[in-house]
């Protein structure tokens, strides 16, 4: 359920949809954050989440997300998904409830990833 909804989100690029699933206190890690913002990759808070995201939107209008798999574990969950550009990432989310406390934005490395996930 969780899953069929972000990728709905991220696909409709609708970041309050996406966002309603995040604790307000959420850290996010991703290299790609990095690469577009500068600084370490990592988020902390909602607001700095929608900023790194509207920003990817914003230089990646044709951002679409295949779900190839949803991996379930003790308060935890990975997406794996194939980007627009048939990259492979994997997405590891960390619960508290029903909410969304930590996220890791998972890349292969360049040697590993011949379609470019980045």
């Amino acid at each position: 359920m969780f899953v069929d909804s972000w990728v709905k989100a991220w696909n409709a690029h609708d970041l309050d949809a996406l966002l309603a699933h995040f604790a307000d206190s959420v850290t996010f890690r991703s290299p790609v954050a990095a690469q577009l913002l500068g600084g370490d990759g990592v988020m902390r808070g909602k607001d700095a989440l929608r900023g790194y995201w509207a920003e990817g939107l914003r230089r990646i209008p044709d951002l679409r997300f295949e779900v190839v798999g949803g991996y379930v574990g003790v308060d935890c969950l990975v997406i794996n998904y194939r980007n627009q550009k048939g990259g492979l990432v994997n997405e590891v989310l960390i619960f508290d409830g029903p909410l969304v406390t930590e996220g890791y934005g998972t890349y292969l490395g360049a040697d590993d990833n011949p379609a470019g996930a980045r």
